[in-house]
């Protein structure tokens, strides 16, 4: 069996084919679009264009879509990012090169219905409002804000309610002709599938996609010049104060990934992490506590989140910290750094034995390398990453004057 394959199909979008033993075949759709690339007026667009592609074309209506994925046991969805958006669909082997032409199909000939498209309106502000009532969602996304001051990087993905009623099926026609086009555009399969069927499925599919020849749109890159906001807090009818605290990192591009990934994995990845033993073991301040690291092309988010009871919040904030003082202030030990690399390797490499997680792997890399990343590459990322390198970085990261704290605490009696 061979390994991961770059074609070019004949409209000049890329395709990736990574051919595995399996039951199953993955396919998914990813352009290089998302919520960093709208103004204010399009705030959102993407992200209700990824619900609008699911309303359905000039040849199927929506339950046709979701029934021939769906009918035959898979799983189908969607998902908007910051720079990507990514429509997928894993199913039986056999029935592959339907799922194609159904992605095909929507992501070429939505048909944007003017009433579906007000009914899908009011269920993406729904959506909105939902995640407005999740203290957990509130810090995470305040805290992003602040971090990215000013930024489209610090706007929410789904947009906000007042741009959102503005929009119209014209305009986000509009917005599809210059941002969906095939030199932005994936297709990415994985699993098991006859390559020759695969490819005449996906050539057939995308026929008439993309603008040919024109170039994609580019997102403005990452201003580091406005400094982050210290501290916000928000009150809601909650029980808990919900806590983030975070800091702004680097691109995915730059070679210090690394070290950032196992820096994170030492603080607050898992039950032996730093923080979960002093926060909850040792302390007794919350249920749970854990770290993140979200890398984007040039710019990224490290951050730590917490729920506590009120009188234990600054607690929870100080521990943080002193333990973000520590890692910068003293190498982590041998035996440390080898049982968190020896983490980080097993649960990427048990992620990849599943054929969706291969498709996301090889879409995502190549949507910020432009190239196809081996997994061995990544391994060997981990692998190499030295004491030195993760006190590094802590001291390149997390500097004076660049925290910034996201609380929701309960509204005033």
């Amino acid at each position: 069996m061979t390994g991961p394959e770059h074609v070019i199909l004949d409209n000049g979008m890329s395709a990736i084919l990574v051919p595995c033993e399996a039951e199953s075949a993955a396919a998914g759709v990813f352009v290089a679009n998302g919520s960093r690339y709208e103004n204010a007026k399009e705030a959102g667009v993407s992200h209700f264009i990824e619900h609008m592609l699911f309303k359905g074309t000039a040849k199927r209506k929506p339950a046709d879509i979701t029934r021939a994925i769906e009918g035959r046991g898979g799983n189908f969805n969607a998902f908007t990012g910051e720079e990507t958006t990514c429509y997928f669909a894993h199913l039986p082997g056999e029935y592959l090169p339907e799922a194609v032409d159904i992605l095909g199909d929507m992501y070429s000939n939505a048909s944007l219905d003017p009433k579906e498209f007000e009914r899908e309106k009011n269920v993406v502000i729904e959506e909105i409002r939902m995640y407005s009532d999740e203290p957990d969602a509130v810090a995470a996304e305040n805290l992003q804000k602040n971090i990215f001051p000013g930024s489209p990087l610090g706007r929410p993905v789904a947009g906000n309610i007042g741009a959102l009623s503005a929009m119209t099926a014209d305009f986000m026609r509009d917005y599809i002709a210059r941002h969906y086009r095939s030199s932005n555009t994936l297709l990415v399969i994985s699993g098991s599938f006859d390559r020759k069927k695969a490819l005449a499925a996906a050539e057939k599919a995308f026929a008439w996609h993309g603008c040919p020849g024109k170039a994609a749109l580019k997102c403005k890159p990452a201003d580091f010049s406005k400094k982050p906001i210290p501290r916000e807090t928000v009150e809601k009818d909650v029980n808990q104060v919900q806590t983030a605290v975070g800091y702004r990192t680097f691109g995915l591009r730059d070679p210090r990934k690394y070290a950032m990934t196992v820096l994170d994995a030492i603080l607050g990845r898992g039950m032996s992490s730093r923080l979960f033993i002093e926060v909850r073991e040792k302390r007794a301040l919350g249920y749970d506590i854990s770290s993140q690291q979200h890398f984007f092309s040039d710019a990224g988010l490290f951050f730590v989140t917490v729920g506590t009871d009120p009188s234990k919040a600054e607690r929870a904030i100080e521990t943080i910290d002193r333990e973000i003082a520590k890692i910068c202030g003293k190498r982590p030990g041998a035996k440390e750094l080898a049982r968190v690399k020896e983490f980080l390797v097993g649960n990427f490499k048990l992620s990849h034995e599943n054929v969706k997680s291969k498709m996301f792997f090889y879409g995502s890399t190549w949507m910020a390398f432009g190239r196809i990343v081996s997994p061995a590459e990544q391994v060997e990322g981990i692998k190499a990453v030295s004491a030195d390198d993760v006190l590094a970085v802590a001291n390149d990261v997390f500097v004076p004057g660049g925290r910034s704290v996201s609380l929701v605490v309960p509204r005033k009696r």
